[in-house]
C-alpha cells in the first residue's frame, strides 16, 4: 500500500484573453493578486486572470478531468501527470497529483418529487364530477434515448460542470468510469482491460464483489447487516453442486458465513422462511438500479465527446483496485482521482484537502402561481425575478454592523421585495438582512457552493472481504 500525501487545492488561472494556463498553488496566486499583477475573474469555484501574460509565452502541457458518476452525486478530479527519475537507481515512474476536487450534488430527488406531485395534481382533476376529458396520455410520444427528468438531470449536471471546467483549466483528457462492473469482460475475458487480469489476480475479484455490493445493497445476505466487512459467499455450496458464476454468489458478515459453512441455503435458513424466501427471489432479480446507472454513463460519456477531447472509459473494478491499492478512503473525490490506469510505474502521490462541494439547486421556476392541496391556484407569485438588483440564488457577502447576526456572511441570498433578504451560509441562515449590508460576488448559475475536508487517505475501509470464502467447498 502506497502513501499519498495532500495539499492545497490549486487556483486555476487565465492568460490576459481568457485562455486557461496550468493551475497555480494559493500561495502563488495571492503573490499575483497582491503585486496587482492578476485580477479576480469568478469567486467560486476562484479563478485569477493575468494581466501581463498570453498562452503563447507560457509552457501548458495540459491537465486531465476524471470523473467517478454516481446515483446522488459525482466525484471529479483534475490530475496531472508528473514523469520522473529515480534517484537511487535511474528508473523513471510516473506520479499522479491532484489538484482540484468537486464533489457535485444532484437534485434527481426533488424534480422526482415535483414530477410525482404533479402527476398526482392532473390525475385528481381527472377524477373529480367535472365533465369528461378525454385522455391525451396516448398523444404523447418521447424521442429515442428518452431519460426520466430526474435521470436526464444527472446527465446535463454532468456535461455541464465539465464544460465549465474546460473554460478555466487546460483540459487535455477526459476519464470516466463507465460501467460499475465490466459483465462482458468478467466473462469473456476481453474488453478495455487486459484479459489476464480479468481471468486471474485481484482485478477480476473486485470486479465480481463491485458486481455482488450492487445487487446485495452492500449488507449481509442472510443477517441484513451493513457497514462491516463482508465475504464473497456461495449460495449454494459447491460440494452440493453449487458453481463459481456470480449468479450463485453472495455477500455474508464474518459470524453468518461461519454459521452457514457447507449447509445449503435452504437448510441454513429452514427456520427463516421469510429470509430465505427474500434470498432466493433476489438471486433471480435483475440489477435495475445499476441498470439505470450504467445507462447514464454512458449518456454521459456521450455528452463529454461533444467537447471533441479524448475520453476513455473505465470500469468501477479498476476504480476500487487503484483506490485499495494506494489506501484512498471513500470518498466520491477520491474515486475521482483513482479513475483511469494505475500501473507500469505511476503512482498517486497528492489529493487536494479541501474539496469544493457544488449542490444543484436550480435556477428558479416558470410557476407564476402557489397551488393548495387540491392543485388549484391560491396566490400570484411576482412577474420580476430581481429585487433591488439581486436575484435569488447570487452568491452575495454581507457585513452586519450589529444586531442578532453580527459578522460577515456569504452564501446565497434569497431576495424579498421588501429589502429584507436571507443569506444561507455555512453558519446557518440569517434572516431579514438589509439589501444597504450586501455586496454582490456572483451571479447565480444554479448551485450552491461550500467547501469540506477531504477525508484522510489511509482510512481505506473496503466494503467486502478480499477472498472467496471456501469453507463450503
Amino acid at each position: 500500500m502506497q502513501n499519498v500525501g495532500s495539499g492545497a487545492a490549486f487556483v486555476a488561472v487565465l492568460d490576459r484573453r481568457g485562455v486557461p494556463l496550468m493551475p497555480c498553488h494559493p500561495a502563488r496566486a495571492r503573490e499575483l493578486l497582491a503585486k496587482g499583477r492578476a485580477v479576480v475573474a469568478r469567486h467560486t469555484p476562484f479563478v485569477i486572470r493575468l494581466k501581463d501574460r498570453e498562452v503563447k509565452e507560457s509552457a501548458v502541457p495540459g491537465v486531465a478531468v476524471r470523473i467517478d458518476p454516481g446515483s446522488k452525486g459525482t466525484g471529479i478530479a483534475v490530475t496531472v501527470d508528473v514523469h520522473a527519475t529515480s534517484g537511487e537507481d535511474g528508473a523513471g515512474f510516473t506520479t499522479r497529483r491532484g489538484l482540484v476536487a468537486i464533489e457535485l450534488r444532484y437534485r434527481g430527488a426533488q424534480i422526482h418529487k415535483a414530477m410525482s406531485q404533479r402527476a398526482a395534481y392532473r390525475r385528481a382533476r381527472r377524477s373529480r364530477n367535472l365533465r369528461y376529458r378525454a385522455p391525451r396520455f396516448d398523444n404523447r410520444s418521447r424521442s429515442a434515448g428518452w431519460l426520466g427528468p430526474s435521470v436526464q438531470h444527472r446527465v446535463d449536471t454532468t456535461g455541464s460542470t465539465v464544460r465549465q471546467l474546460i473554460r478555466y483549466v487546460p483540459v487535455s483528457e477526459l476519464h470516466v468510469e463507465r460501467v460499475s462492473f465490466d459483465t462482458h469482460a468478467m466473462s469473456q475475458g476481453r474488453g478495455w482491460l487486459e484479459a489476464s487480469e480479468y481471468q486471474q489476480g485481484t482485478l477480476a475479484g473486485y470486479e465480481a464483489r463491485q458486481y455482488l455490493l450492487e445487487k446485495w445493497g452492500r449488507k449481509c445476505a442472510y443477517c441484513g447487516i451493513g457497514d462491516v466487512p463482508l465475504q464473497v459467499e456461495h449460495v449454494q455450496p459447491r460440494a452440493y453442486g453449487g458453481s463459481d458464476r456470480l449468479s450463485n454468489l453472495t455477500l455474508a458478515c464474518a459470524p453468518c458465513d461461519a454459521a452457514k459453512g457447507k449447509q445449503s441455503v435452504t437448510e441454513f435458513l429452514s427456520h427463516r422462511p421469510a429470509a430465505l424466501k427474500r434470498i432466493l427471489a433476489q438471486i433471480k432479480t435483475p440489477l435495475r438500479d445499476a441498470a439505470v446507472m450504467n445507462a447514464t454513463r454512458w449518456r454521459i460519456v456521450d455528452q463529454l465527446r461533444s467537447t471533441h477531447l479524448p475520453v476513455y472509459s473505465w470500469s468501477g473494478g479498476r476504480t476500487q483496485y487503484n483506490r485499495v491499492s494506494h489506501g484512498l478512503a471513500k470518498t466520491h473525490t477520491l474515486y475521482a482521482l483513482a479513475v483511469g490506469a494505475v500501473k507500469g510505474g505511476t503512482r498517486i502521490v497528492r489529493f487536494p484537502e479541501r474539496v469544493l462541494v457544488a449542490t444543484a439547486a436550480g435556477r428558479g421556476t416558470y410557476a407564476r402561481t402557489r397551488s393548495d392541496r387540491h392543485g388549484f391556484p391560491r396566490l400570484s407569485l411576482p412577474r420580476t425575478k430581481q429585487c433591488f438588483g439581486y436575484a435569488t440564488g447570487d452568491l452575495v457577502r454581507a457585513v452586519i454592523p450589529s444586531g442578532k447576526y453580527a459578522g460577515s456572511w456569504t452564501g446565497r441570498v434569497a431576495v424579498r421585495s421588501t429589502g429584507r433578504f436571507n443569506i444561507r451560509s455555512s453558519r446557518g441562515t440569517a434572516q431579514g438582512i438589509h439589501q444597504r449590508y450586501i455586496h454582490l460576488l456572483q451571479r447565480a448559475d444554479g448551485y450552491g457552493y461550500i467547501t469540506r475536508e477531504e477525508e484522510d487517505a489511509h482510512r481505506c475501509a473496503d466494503g467486502v472481504g478480499m477472498r472467496v470464502d471456501r469453507s463450503d467447498d
